[in-house]
């Protein structure tokens, strides 16, 4: 006989609501874990779409997406006339926020050259830029359609192409322009702020400038060879895509992991303090039986399996409720959640050894239990 199912189906409506309630707690862990992985992948999406090799930035700087960027335009003729380098392309990159339909509406511009590295790795709707001007394409996240237009500075764009998952590192989502538009969006002076300047004497900013040079090398030469070469020049920085994803993994999301651990490692402890005071709520319950157990001769590791089995069972159940809730509403997060099956599986063993351990308080109440209590009135 195995007391524990007994026990359980003998009060299976407050031992499946005890599940549910702890499911909810645990598919918060998991969410987390899962918010934290999203957070990573959103900071690489962009720097991994251009699949290049080398970035080139202002000297002294660490890229266009850890800090503010801005080189001549023409550095991209010098840097593909390097040794290995195969491609090259200028981009840019900016935060600007518009309304669309009377809401406002935040995006994460890029600016490339059509032909050249720094455009969407995939358009799943609709069609590549084609024209030099007020063209764009638009993750889906955006909301945007095909034939939307988008006031942008103070010129329409109409989105022709659609692609997906294209975000910055703040959850934005992106959308491409051709690089003179970015350019003019970016660097062109306001009319009134261009009469300032004329007026102080300075004359008319340029607008050739660009955030980054990015370049893919020949699979024979090494990048760090090409981004060795690059370095020669003093007013320039330049680094490998590793490096590049070193940087975005610990500067850019370093505080929001380590604030997602936190919080994640405290709710374990509540999850641990709550299935224990689970435990010992249910053991109390029981102590007339237990204590009648003892009286007829019951082992006491037959008592331990009943508390340890409800436990392991508690966290079973609770697990596999929070994993299912959370895979199912997870899409509709605000920001993107990445569930990954190591995870989940470490998350199930953390959970497996929280409920052996909270179940300690409960198995030294019913160790204490006096057999006489069976007798008492």
């Amino acid at each position: 006989m195995n007391l524990a199912y007994r026990d359980i189906r003998h009060n299976l409506g407050r031992f499946l609501l005890t599940c549910f309630g702890l499911s909810l707690l645990l598919g918060v862990v998991l969410s987390m874990i899962g918010i934290y992985r999203g957070l990573v992948e959103d900071a690489l999406t962009l720097v991994r779409t251009p699949a290049v090799d080398v970035w080139v930035v202002e000297s002294g700087t660490r890229g266009p997406f850890a800090e503010s960027s801005r080189i001549p335009g023409d550095t991209r003729e010098a840097i593909a006339r390097l040794h290995g380098v195969t491609a090259a392309g200028s981009v840019t990159y900016q935060s600007v926020e518009t309304l669309l339909g009377g809401k406002k509406l935040r995006l994460y511009v890029v600016g490339y050259e059509p032909g050249r590295p720094g455009g969407p790795d995939r358009i799943v709707a609709g069609r590549p830029i084609a024209r030099s001007h007020y063209e764009m394409i638009a993750d889906r996240r955006s909301g945007l359609a095909l034939g939307d237009r988008v006031e942008l500075g103070r010129n329409p764009f109409t989105v022709v192409g659609l692609t997906e998952g294209q975000v910055s590192s703040g959850g934005d989502p992106a959308v491409y322009l051709t690089l003179l538009d970015s350019q003019e969006l970016q660097f062109e002076l306001a009319p009134p702020a261009a009469r300032r300047e004329l007026a102080r004497g300075s004359g008319p900013a340029g607008t050739d400038i660009v955030n980054a040079v990015i370049a893919r090398v020949s699979p024979n030469i090494a990048p760090e060879h090409v981004a060795d070469a690059a370095r020669r020049w003093k007013h320039l920085s330049t680094m490998t895509q590793d490096g590049q994803e070193t940087i975005l993994t610990r500067s850019v999301v370093e505080r929001a992991r380590k604030q997602i651990g936190l919080f994640t490692a405290l709710l374990l402890i509540v999850s641990a303090v709550i299935i224990a005071l689970i435990l010992y709520t249910m053991t109390m319950d029981k102590l007339r039986e237990i204590a009648t157990l003892k009286l007829i001769g019951a082992p006491d590791r037959t008592i331990i399996g009943l508390i340890l089995q409800q436990a392991l069972a508690m966290g079973v159940i609770g697990f596999g409720f929070g994993a299912l809730l959370i895979r199912s509403v997870k899409d509709y997060f605000p920001r993107r959640v990445v569930l990954q099956p190591e995870d989940g599986l470490a998350l199930a063993v953390a959970v497996l050894l929280v409920c052996i351990l909270s179940s300690a308080l409960g198995v030294r109440l019913a160790l204490k239990v006096d057999p006489a209590t069976a007798l008492g009135g």
